[in-house]
């Protein structure tokens, strides 16, 4: 599935279809919320690039409970669902996930400057949102300023997140792709907060990409992330967000299990690895 946005700027959606037709596969991109489609006519509907649901979440919600139940999704609805807040991220350290700290705030809730008060800076963050959209990071000293975005925030209904502005981000971010739950590649990206106390909603999403070998332990912090998810199959596929904290241990920014960039474009193997997974899943729906 994709959306408005995923066919005018999704470059792996083209390189999936064409090799999942080239794999014997009646392949297909369609927009989740195309009008004309009916679900059930395929063995298999795979979630790719619906890179609006996050301003339309209670209906893309309800529409992947509505096809989950005419046919197979992945990633299922359920878990689409745990993952569309980012408030899993407090279910991961629950679970002993390593993960950047992380405290929410709802509307209508208490908080004070204090809760902003971290030695290296603060980032404020809507729980329901993609691609940073309405994220900024604010320097130390500028607890104001954070606070009234907060406050903005929580005044349209929404639930906000603060966090430690993790200055080794700065080193790059790391992006683990999984599929099936085995470890497929990886890749670097440069910091996307670069200028404090702006929101800025047109950033690049993923500055400087290239590839990126892991360290062990990246990949077993990410593999107990994956381990966290409230499902019992492994995700057909995953992307794991890491940065470093102030002691250099990997600690999880997000876990992406809707519509990640898997950064196939650049992976020649991955795209072969993800279609071989999209293929089992297919083949076995239709034993």
């Amino acid at each position: 599935m994709t959306s408005d946005a995923g066919v005018d700027h999704d470059v792996d959606l083209p390189l999936i279809v064409d090799a999942l037709r080239a794999d014997g596969l009646a392949a297909e991109a369609v927009a989740w919320d195309a009008d004309s489609v009916r679900w059930d006519r395929f063995d298999l509907a795979v979630i790719r690039s619906t890179w609006d649901y996050a301003e339309r979440l209670g209906e893309f919600l309800a529409w992947a409970d509505t096809t989950a139940r005419a046919t197979r999704l992945w990633n299922p609805a359920p878990v689409v669902r745990w993952n569309s807040d980012k408030r899993y991220l407090l279910n991961l350290a629950e679970r002993g996930v390593p993960v950047v700290p992380t405290q929410c705030v709802e509307p209508g809730g208490r908080f004070g400057e204090g809760d902003f008060d971290w030695p290296e800076g603060v980032v404020v963050k809507p729980s329901v949102s993609a691609g940073a959209r309405d994220t900024a990071r604010y320097e130390p000293g500028r607890h104001a300023d954070a606070v009234r975005h907060a406050r903005t925030l929580l005044d349209q209904g929404r639930s906000v997140l603060i966090q430690p502005y993790l200055r080794l981000v700065e080193e790059g971010e790391r992006a683990l792709v999984f599929f099936g739950g085995t470890f497929s590649h990886a890749i670097h990206k440069g910091p996307v907060l670069t200028e404090p106390g702006v929101v800025d909603n047109f950033r690049v999403a993923h500055p400087g990409v290239a590839p990126y070998r892991p360290t062990d332990a990246e990949i077993h912090t990410a593999l107990a992330a994956l381990d966290a998810i409230p499902s019992p199959a492994a995700p057909l596929f995953a992307r794991v967000d890491l940065a470093l904290n102030q002691t250099r241990e990997p600690v999880i920014m997000e876990l992406e299990l809707i519509e990640p960039n898997l950064f196939l474009q650049t992976n020649p193997q991955g795209l072969v690895r993800f279609v071989e997974a999209v293929a089992a899943e297919s083949r076995t729906t239709t034993l």
